[in-house]
């Protein structure tokens, strides 16, 4: 199981995956905005989306988990 956060704080523009997606190590699976610029989140290993833990508009920082992978 791997968690995967934003890598800064930012808000949370799109999430580019569903539960039940397959996806690979380095695949872009969210868009977050921070500084004025648009930022991919990328799956930080290969699996399978367990559960989607944010929103797209949502406020978030490095600490919060965006999805869970399986």
């Amino acid at each position: 199981m791997a968690n995967v956060n934003a890598p800064m704080a930012g808000k949370l523009i799109s999430v580019d995956v569903k539960v039940g997606d397959t996806v690979k190590k380095n695949d872009p699976v969210a868009t977050l905005e921070a500084m004025k610029m648009q930022i991919k989140v990328f799956a930080p290993a290969d699996g399978k989306v367990a559960e989607i833990k944010a929103e797209a508009g949502a406020n978030i920082d490095p600490s919060v988990v965006i999805m869970t992978l399986e």
